[in-house]
C-alpha cells in the first residue's frame, strides 16, 4: 500500500487565533498521557540526580512544562519554544502557580549553539516533531543537550496511510472543536512523521538506544537513554 506523503505545515504557531485557541483548548488526556509515559520511562531508568535539568522543546503554553514541575519538584525545568505569543501565557500559568520555571524563546537551532549542551538529564516534547521542516533537528537538538545518563521521551502524532484516515480519526477526535483546531490537527496529522522514518533518522545519528514505537490510532512515541 503506498503511503501519503509528508505535507508539510508552519513550523510556529504564533497566531492570535491559534494561541487562544490551544491555551483554552483542554489537552488534558493527552498531557496525561505523555506525562505517565515519562513516568514508565523513569521508572525503567537509573535514578535522577538530587537536582536534575529537565527540558521541554517546542512547550507552547506550558501544558507539560507545569506538569514536569509538579513531578519533579527538586529539577531545573527550562521550557523552550520559537513562539513568544506561547511562551506568554506559560509564564502567566507558571506564576498563577507559582512555579520555578524558566522560558527561553529559542528555534532548535538556536538551542544548538546555546549554553545548554550536555547538561540536560531528561529531556521531553510533546506534539512537536510533526512541526518541523527538518525533524533530524529534534535528534540532534536531543543528542547535543544530553548529559551522561540523560534519557528523553518525544511523543507525536503519526502520519496517517491516506486524507480519508485523516477525516476519520478528525470526526472521531475533534469532531465539535473550534475550526482552528480541526483544522491544525488535520494538517499535524499530514505533517507528521512514520515511526519508520523516525527509527531511520534516529539510526543515521547513532542514537540506538532510543526506541520508536506506535501508539492507539495517531501517535507514536519516541524514548529511551539518550547517552549511558
Amino acid at each position: 500500500m503506498r503511503m501519503m506523503q509528508r505535507r508539510l505545515e508552519p513550523e510556529l504557531m504564533n497566531g492570535d487565533k491559534q494561541v487562544q485557541a490551544y491555551a483554552a483548548a483542554d489537552f488534558s488526556s493527552g498531557d496525561q498521557a505523555t506525562i505517565e509515559a515519562i513516568q514508565r520511562l523513569l521508572s525503567r531508568t537509573s535514578p535522577l540526580p538530587p537536582d536534575p535539568l529537565v527540558v521541554d522543546l517546542g512547550c507552547g503554553p506550558g501544558n507539560i512544562t507545569l506538569r514536569l514541575a509538579g513531578l519533579l519538584p527538586k529539577a531545573r525545568i527550562i521550557g523552550i519554544d520559537g513562539a513568544e505569543s506561547m511562551l506568554a501565557v506559560a509564564r502567566e500559568r507558571a506564576q498563577q502557580q507559582q512555579l520555578e520555571i524558566s522560558f527561553l524563546c529559542q528555534t532548535l537551532q538556536e538551542v544548538l549553539e546555546g549554553p545548554l549542551l550536555g547538561q540536560a538529564d531528561l529531556i521531553v516534547s510533546n506534539s512537536l516533531l510533526h512541526h518541523l521542516h527538518q525533524p533530524d533537528l529534534l535528534w540532534m537538538v536531543t543528542r547535543d543537550l544530553a548529559a551522561p545518563g540523560c534519557r528523553s521521551l518525544h511523543r507525536d502524532l503519526r502520519r496517517p496511510a491516506s486524507d480519508a484516515e485523516i477525516q476519520q480519526l478528525l470526526l472521531k477526535h475533534l469532531p465539535s472543536a473550534p475550526e482552528v483546531l480541526q483544522h491544525d490537527f488535520a494538517a499535524s496529522l499530514a505533517a507528521a512523521l512514520e515511526p519508520q522514518e523516525v527509527f531511520a533518522e534516529l539510526h543515521r545519528l547513532d542514537l540506538h538506544q532510543l526506541t520508536v514505537s506506535a501508539e492507539d490510532d495517531r501517535y507514536l512515541v519516541v524514548s529511551g537513554l539518550v547517552k549511558s
